[in-house]
């Protein structure tokens, strides 16, 4: 059962092969017997879980059901849950119960679909490894002594050892597809603006979006299917008319079904950089696109060795902004011992936040500083402008563009800990679509050294049923997401 895909899982609980509470035990008790060694879970509530399979099973008994009811979902720590420890990865809030959910939880909620539990991350989401986590790293499933990746690393290293059929994750920056290509999975950011933000606790907001994790790209167009979806209480979320994700995948069958196809091959994301281990896989799966019928074609994004600088620049800035409402006063942590409403905050601040956030907040404040908000962040957003209008060039000339998600497989723990500049790097294919609000989806190409490495899929402005497309027409034809690690049955 914990290898089938969501449709198979659908068709098991219309067909009352398995109930929906069996479905979601089976879940329950592969993680008591895993999670101690990965680190996935921050929270998970058999009681609450149970209850609200109980009622999906009644909605199935009663014909009413949809292609997600009944079936377990994880989701990352950074949503906000009725209920339940909405903690962030964070010493700051690891006492909050949230009083309200966020959009993504409450869609699959109408859905149907159970929430198995509450994942490891990043602390605020802000890493690339997820080592900065108050609950500790997660491990991951292909290797535990390497990372998962991150921030939505908990996320990833769930669904790859199979403790969840799929889960929810958030982007920043490439936090959806870092840890997606480092454990074998398929996983996607969407459009800026297309699923709601509301509820999910802000990193920063011109850049986060969230998305799913999943084993294919089929499961993935279910998961946006529920995820996607117009609120007005979020000023940035999109008013556009509903999709179903998956209608593409049932098209252009054949010998050639990317015939006419134009896939973009970016020359800075095939130089140096790289390991060689992982552009070769890069380079396989180039070729199992020809023979689908794509072409390829040369295409220039010169300003994308700038984008880092750039997202260290923003990022951090509107960090500093949104987590400045962590005060020690209204909810989360206050240190214990204080004089005065200035100890206050300076203690529960020093206390409350790790080592990355502080370090983010500090480079934040200092650019939005007066004297230095013309020369960093204003000089960052020009240079944002000029990555997106590289983009909007190279699709005058292609479909899609293609090129690595990670320039290496999932390095050791503790390996680039002491080197942030070095754990910034592990990005550098991934920021800038975050920086233009493009969509992009990352998939499993091959392993190197026994570890899974990604390939890096970029569309043009919503154009996400096109990507899960091109990502299926090639998971027709390769069975690296179908690989899972050993140690886990």
């Amino acid at each position: 059962m914990i290898e089938r895909s969501l449709q198979a899982l659908q068709q098991a609980l219309a067909a009352k092969e398995i109930s929906s509470v069996e479905l979601t035990q089976l879940y329950l008790e592969r993680i008591a017997q895993h999670n101690p060694q990965l680190n996935a879970y921050i929270t998970v509530d058999p009681a609450s879980s149970l209850a609200r399979a109980r009622a999906a099973d009644a909605q199935l008994a009663r014909g009413d059901g949809g292609p997600l009811t009944g079936i377990p979902i994880a989701h990352k720590d950074i949503f906000c849950s009725r209920g339940w420890l909405t903690t962030c990865g964070s010493k700051m809030l690891s006492n909050f119960v949230s009083p309200y959910d966020a959009a993504v939880i409450a869609r699959f909620e109408t859905a149907g679909a159970v929430l198995l539990g509450k994942t490891n991350m990043d602390e605020f989401a802000m890493g690339s490894s997820n080592e900065t986590s108050f609950y500790g790293p997660v491990k991951n499933p292909w290797n535990d002594s390497c990372v998962p990746g991150g921030s939505s690393g908990g996320s990833a290293a769930a669904v790859a050892a199979r403790l969840a059929p799929a889960a929810t994750g958030t982007d920043t920056g490439g936090s959806i597809r870092q840890p997606a290509a480092l454990c074998n999975l398929t996983g996607m950011k969407p459009s800026y603006g297309v699923v709601s933000r509301y509820g999910m606790i802000a990193f920063a907001s011109s850049l986060d979006q969230a998305g799913p994790l999943a084993r294919s790209a089929a499961d993935c167009a279910l998961l946006l299917n529920a995820m996607a979806g117009f609120d007005e209480r979020d000023s940035t979320s999109l008013d556009r008319p509903a999709e179903d994700y998956s209608r593409e995948l049932q098209t252009g069958a054949g010998e050639k079904p990317l015939a006419g196809f134009k896939i973009g091959l970016p020359e800075e994301f095939f130089g140096d950089g790289c390991s060689p281990e992982v552009m070769q896989l890069v380079e396989a799966a180039i070729t199992e696109y020809r023979r689908l019928g794509a072409e390829t074609v040369a295409v220039s994004l010169p300003s994308t060795h700038l984008s880092v600088a750039a997202y260290y620049v923003i990022a951090p800035a509107e960090a500093s902004s949104n987590l400045a409402r962590f005060d020690g006063v209204r909810y989360g942590y206050r240190a214990p011992q204080y004089r005065d409403l200035n100890e206050l905050y300076s203690k529960s601040r020093a206390q409350g936040f790790g080592a990355e956030v502080k370090r983010r907040i500090l480079i934040g404040t200092y650019v939005l500083s007066h004297g230095y908000y013309d020369a960093y962040y204003l000089q960052a957003q020009r240079i944002r402008r000029l990555i997106a209008d590289d983009f909007a060039k190279a699709f005058e000339q292609c479909d899609v563009i293609l090129g690595p998600t990670s320039p290496s497989t999932a390095f050791k723990l503790g390996e680039k800990a002491a080197d942030p500049v070095q754990m910034y790097l592990s990005d550098i294919y991934t920021i800038a679509v975050n920086l233009a609000g493009l969509p992009a989806i990352s998939l499993p190409c091959g392993f190197a050294g026994g570890l899974p490495a990604g390939l890096q899929l970029i569309g043009n402005y919503f154009t996400e049923s096109r990507l899960l497309n091109v990502a299926h027409r090639y998971q027709q034809i390769s069975s690296w997401h179908l690989q899972r690690p050993g140690g886990f049955a």
